[in-house]
């Protein structure tokens, strides 16, 4: 249990307290040196300064903790300075009085309207070190949310390789591949102008996977485009097995993870029947700012298990851009995603 920090880095209890006593000696010689005649007066010194020092350092630790939690480094780097300082300021000078008034009051029977003379004269030494305390954690705190966000935009730089390959793998995989062949050779032999039209549709598809997977961001209008390329080549395979309806009218500055619809597609028909008896319904719609992509539920009886790569994949690309988590809503009867429509870097 590790309930004192220092800066963002935890501090054990035995370490803190051992702080504070090496804090209070050094405060006791270097500023009280009469407290060393005698070890009754060395006692009540050692006392003085660490009641000082405890109080000063576990209220500075709480607030700062509590302020790193409400104020982001990142967002607001002026704010967060500002409003640490002064907090540290006011809170260290006013527990700096009234630790003084309990001390005098306890060890020397002095009244705190006797003792005011005394602790005033203290209180510019308080706020000096008051202010290099707060600049030390103002400095340690920056850096330490600086690497945290250095570490994390790797980490998701790195999640978003492994995503664009996954994507581009799920797209020509080779059971894609032999499935939109096969329609092809049926249609060669069926009927020559369709299968013209699903040549060109495959190619538009392919085209759209080797120029999206260098881009971090979409337009939404794209991307629908290369769905419809993608549900033309399903439905061609499915025919009425398979009902796609795409309800969605995007603006200009609407964006989108290249490939995450698709991805939603795939999984639809990887894990549910698709057949004559049991159809497949997707329903591809915008409600605000958000997509939704909701497919009836009817698992296959036998098939691959489900591991939610797919999901979770996008589910870090969208955390990369936006601070919207992605939804997703399950029943026995639907499952559903709802996607934040971006507007470029919204985070």
């Amino acid at each position: 249990m590790t309930p004192f920090r220092f800066g963002n880095k935890p501090v054990s209890l035995l370490i803190f307290i051992l702080a504070n006593v090496g804090l209070s000696f050094f405060i006791l010689f270097l500023f009280m040196t009469g407290a060393l005649k005698d070890w009754q007066t060395f006692l009540i010194g050692f006392l003085w300064t660490f009641s000082i020092c405890i109080t000063q350092w576990t209220g500075i630790q709480w607030i700062h903790g509590y302020i790193d939690r409400k104020i982001s480094w990142i967002d607001t780097p002026v704010k967060k300075t500002f409003v640490q300082i002064i907090t540290f300021l006011v809170y260290s000078t006013s527990a700096f009085i009234l630790v003084q008034f309990f001390n005098f009051y306890v060890w020397r029977s002095i009244l705190p309207s006797e003792s005011w003379g005394w602790i005033i004269k203290s209180v510019p030494y308080t706020l000096l070190i008051s202010f290099i305390i707060s600049l030390i954690f103002t400095a340690i705190g920056f850096f330490q949310a600086w690497k945290r966000s250095f570490v994390q935009a790797e980490k998701l730089k790195v999640e978003m390789l492994a995503y664009k390959y996954e994507s581009l793998r799920n797209q020509i995989n080779p059971h894609f591949l032999f499935n939109s062949l096969n329609v092809l050779s049926d249609l060669v032999y069926d009927d020559q102008a369709m299968a013209v039209k699903f040549i060109q549709q495959m190619s538009d598809l392919f085209r759209y996977v080797l120029d999206s997977r260098d881009k971090e961001l979409v337009p939404l209008k794209d991307e629908l485009e290369f769905i419809r390329s993608y549900t033309f080549m399903l439905k061609t395979r499915f025919e009425e097995k398979l009902k796609i309806e795409i309800n969605v009218d995007p603006n200009a500055d609407d964006y989108i993870v290249p490939m995450s619809l698709q991805l939603l597609i795939e999984n639809a028909v990887k894990h549910n029947e698709v057949s004559e008896a049991f159809p497949l319904r997707i329903s591809i719609r915008k409600n605000g700012d958000s997509l939704e992509v909701e497919n009836n539920v009817q698992p296959k009886n036998a098939g691959d298990d489900s591991k939610k790569t797919g999901l979770k994949n996008i589910t870090q690309q969208y955390a990369f851009f936006s601070g919207r988590p992605i939804k997703i809503i399950t029943s026995d009867e639907r499952f559903l995603v709802r996607l934040p429509i971006l507007k470029r870097m919204e985070k």
